[in-house]
């Protein structure tokens, strides 16, 4: 059995690639920016897991030089800049690529029109109340689906002026959608 065996050149091709890869990475991403390891949406964290894989990948297979494995990354990893670049800049780029926040509740309520759409279970709703440390959902003011698919708890605080966080946010009840807007213009 194989399991435990290995040769002196592939260790030191892994201990090698391994060194030389990960300070290239690193260098690779403080170049580029926190973004570039960063879970603010899917399309980053699709990019943080194939960077992790190739990264993987390079360490590991033979069948791959330390030059291919770095060039792959660096590709991903600029694309990625390239294109939050542009998104900072085109609303439709940015429509295209990034998904936006979702209400799941308001004032207590369900919206299961939007709990459908996103399909997001009460259960999971309830489960993010309670890690907030909130009884019942009746405390709560809006609950968000983010862009990073983490919720957001907004409690009910009659002492703040409620609704200007939920603006970027879909599935808004018609009448805070018109209170939104008049307070934005």
């Amino acid at each position: 059995m194989k399991l435990f065996q290995t040769d002196l050149e592939t260790l030191l091709r892994i201990i090698i690639s391994g060194i030389s890869t990960y300070f290239i990475v690193v260098l690779f991403i403080r170049t580029l920016g926190k973004r570039s390891t960063s879970k603010m949406n899917n399309f980053d964290w699709i990019v943080t897991v194939a960077v992790g894989s190739m990264l993987a990948s390079t360490v590991l297979s033979k069948d791959i030089t330390i030059t291919n494995g770095l060039l792959g990354i660096f590709l991903l990893l600029f694309l990625q800049y390239v294109i939050t670049k542009i998104m900072f800049y085109s609303p439709t780029i940015r429509e295209i690529i990034k998904s936006t926040p979702q209400l799941l509740l308001y004032e207590g309520e369900f919206i299961h029109k939007n709990m459908e759409k996103e399909r997001i279970l009460k259960a999971e709703v309830y489960a993010a109340v309670r890690m907030q440390g909130h009884k019942s959902v009746k405390e709560i003011y809006a609950v968000v689906l983010e862009t990073n698919a983490q919720f957001s708890i907004i409690a009910n605080d009659e002492k703040e002026e409620i609704g200007f966080s939920l603006t970027d946010v879909q599935g808004l009840p018609q009448g805070l959608k018109d209170d939104l807007e008049k307070r934005n213009e």
